[in-house]
């Protein structure tokens, strides 16, 4: 039996509870509100122990006699109440949306498995029994080739309420527009036993006077070649069903979303039509209709799983739903409250406790700068980067490196958004990188430095890296045109990235010569896994013998790129995130690489941590000063890279992992 609590004790929460009382192995054991007339109401209504009825959700959570928490509140608080659920150990049902982004999705589909419990996106629509009887039909009718799915409705406006209120996230995507789109890429999904990701989504739709949209419409295409057409309104009736085109026939859902909601039974008709006939199927469905939902959680919870089972909404079918409401919205224009200028969305227990802090240490020139350092080449939006480099600077990150090419700009002016937003312009080190390969040549570094420091939002970078060499250019000019920007107070140290060590050494004999000041941070690969091909044309290298000994003999500082190779440490199931020509194997790929990684996997099962770890620790364990760049695109894979920094290396293991031995 799952004794459930509940979060929210409001109307949806209502549905749930009423479901609660015909389900098999659940039952509800506690709320927590913070308003004492709804914990009143609600206990009655439900039969809810008075000391059970919690005026805190810390409280609630704290009861050994709760299990599984479902998760009822305005679509803003999901994620950060999803997270309490999760950190205390509990498991979570969480209403749709389950965050107001992807990203806010994934940091619970993370913590959840960093935790081992089990996480759900309430989509009970998908655990009435019509669903199977769809896929049976569709598979018979030779497979989609076309869907139509609408959910819309005609509410009054106010714009106080959570259905047009801007601050309350509202608007037909986030409120209904996860049903359609489930649908759509559910049954798209069916031959494969997953939820399909749409390869392009187009969308239009009407924006209201609080900025949300009233009315949403999009069309979708599979890389199965499936199409589908979805739509969805809180100021607009629709014809709230489900077709599905088929080579042999159509299937109809007349009523797909909310059969049985408040009361049982929950029976609905599907209509199909084949061979010149249409008839009609009733499906008997006796419970109401969160019954079947909570029979689902509960029964996946004794399991041990970690969520739900396809064609019932998975975990990884959450994140993808979420991704396709970003681009439904984007589509509209319409941004969120995370999303907007002055964004300030914090979310407290993004990253698991217990873990090591970053170290930092002292950069001539600079001042202390975190061993790990952030690149900031993969997010798009302050919703997404905020994520991340919150919980990097809550580890103890404070340096961030980022470019001129990133993104054509885009990247640089998210980052600087954050640093404004959070107030940390006096207290990170930003890395600020241009000419780049085709605009490498003096003159171009003064005026990309402008461009980077205006979208930053800063007066001056602090380290300031060339992104590539130009070997056509006379290294005296590149060093004269650094010197200029310096006297101008607008860079602080400098260096080059994917130079080779004869440049390096000839740009530092120049300075000295000239009285000038000379590169001091080389900015090349450096991972445990040597780099077979170029990850970019251009790329170069640092752990080969000769650049190992110029930096051991010269002590020059060192910023590696890629410092975990891509992930080519990572279990194999890991490291296929990225396209096949750009991956770990077709980069790092080579005998002797595959000796570094079972000698790294040797001594992580040694020391309890993974080979990533190893790899990580490796590059930081250099005689000369090194720091690792690290690409974590969610709070989670930086959690899963710190324990890398409580390992120590000898330097006789060091060089054995490195096949110096």
């Amino acid at each position: 039996m799952i004794r459930w609590g509940i979060i929210g004790p409001g109307g949806i929460a209502g549905n749930f509870a009423t479901g609660l009382q015909g389900a098999e192995g659940a039952e509800l054991a506690a709320i927590a509100s913070r308003t004492a007339e709804r914990r009143a109401s609600f206990g009655d209504r439900f039969g809810v122990a008075e000391d059970k009825r919690y005026d805190s959700y810390e409280a609630m959570l704290a009861d050994p006699e709760v299990d599984a928490v479902y998760v009822a509140t305005p679509h803003p608080f999901h994620v950060q109440q999803g997270l309490m659920v999760i950190r205390a150990g509990k498991h979570l049902l969480c209403e749709k949306p389950a965050g107001l982004n992807a990203a806010e999705v994934q940091v619970l589909v993370e913590a959840a498995a960093e935790e081992g419990v089990f996480f759900a996106e309430g989509f009970m629509w998908l655990c009435h029994p019509q669903i199977a009887r769809l896929a049976e039909l569709v598979a018979e009718l030779g497979g989609p080739v076309h869907i139509r799915a609408t959910f819309g409705f005609s509410a009054g406006f106010n714009p106080q309420s959570r259905l047009y209120a801007l601050e309350l996230a509202g608007g037909a995507i986030l409120d209904v527009g996860g049903y359609p789109i489930s649908a759509a890429r559910m049954i798209a999904g069916l031959a494969e036993g997953r939820f399909a990701d749409p390869v392009t989504l187009r969308g239009t739709g009407r924006l209201g006077q609080t900025g949300v949209d009233e009315v949403a419409y999009a069309l979708l295409g599979f890389a199965s070649g499936v199409t589908a057409e979805v739509a969805c309104a809180v100021a607009r009736t629709m014809e709230n069903t489900i077709r599905v085109e088929c080579p042999g026939g159509a299937v109809t859902l007349t009523d797909p979303w909310v059969p049985g909601r408040e009361v049982a039974p929950a029976d609905t008709i599907l209509i199909v039509e084949a061979g010149g006939e249409r008839r009609e199927e009733r499906i008997a469905a006796p419970k109401q209709l969160y019954a079947y939902e909570a029979e689902a959680a509960s029964r996946a919870i004794e399991a041990g799983a970690a969520g739900l089972s396809f064609p019932q909404m998975t975990p990884a079918g959450s994140i993808g739903n979420n991704l396709a409401l970003d681009r439904w919205r984007a589509e509209l224009g319409y941004a969120t409250l995370a999303e907007r200028p002055g964004a300030d969305r914090r979310l407290s227990g993004a990253l698991p406790d217990g873990l090591p802090q970053i170290p930092k240490a002292e950069l001539p020139g600079v001042g202390p700068v975190s061993r790990l350092i952030i690149g900031c080449d993969n997010r798009s939006t302050i919703a997404e980067g905020a994520i991340v480099w919150d919980a990097f600077a809550e580890a103890g990150g404070n340096t961030f490196d980022t470019a001129h090419i990133y993104g054509q700009g885009l990247h640089e002016r998210v980052l600087g958004q954050w640093i404004a937003e959070r107030g940390v312009a006096g207290e990170v080190n930003v890395i600020v990188k241009g000419a780049h390969t085709p605009w490498c040549v003096p003159d171009a570094i003064g005026v990309q430095l402008e461009m980077s420091l205006g979208r930053l939002g800063l007066d001056r970078a602090a380290i300031y890296i060339m992104h590539r060499d130009n070997p056509e250019v006379p290294v005296g000019e590149f060093v004269e045109a650094v010197a200029r920007e310096r006297d101008k107070g607008r860079i602080g140290i400098w260096g080059g990235s994917n130079w080779t060590i004869e440049r390096f050494a000839e740009a530092v004999a120049y300075a000295e010569d000239h009285g000038l000041e000379g590169p001091r941070i080389l900015n090349n690969n450096l991972s445990l896994a040597v780099m077979e091909k170029p990850v970019w044309a251009g790329c170069l290298s640092s752990n080969t013998p000769e650049a190992l000994a110029f930096l051991r003999e010269r002590g020059v500082t060192h910023v590696a790129w890629s410092s975990q190779a891509r992930g080519y440490f990572l279990p194999e199931a890991l490291r296929n995130r990225l396209p096949a020509d750009e991956g770990p194997e077709a980069c790092f790929g080579s005998e002797a690489n595959a000796e570094r990684r079972r000698r790294a996997e040797e001594l992580a099962a040694s020391r309890g941590v993974s080979a990533h770890n190893v790899a990580t620790a490796w590059v930081l364990a250099q005689s000369f000063p090194s720091f690792a760049l690290i690409g974590p695109r969610s709070p989670h894979e930086i959690a899963t890279t710190l324990p890398g920094l409580g390992l120590e290396l000898t330097p006789d293991e060091a060089a054995w992992l490195n096949l110096e031995d």
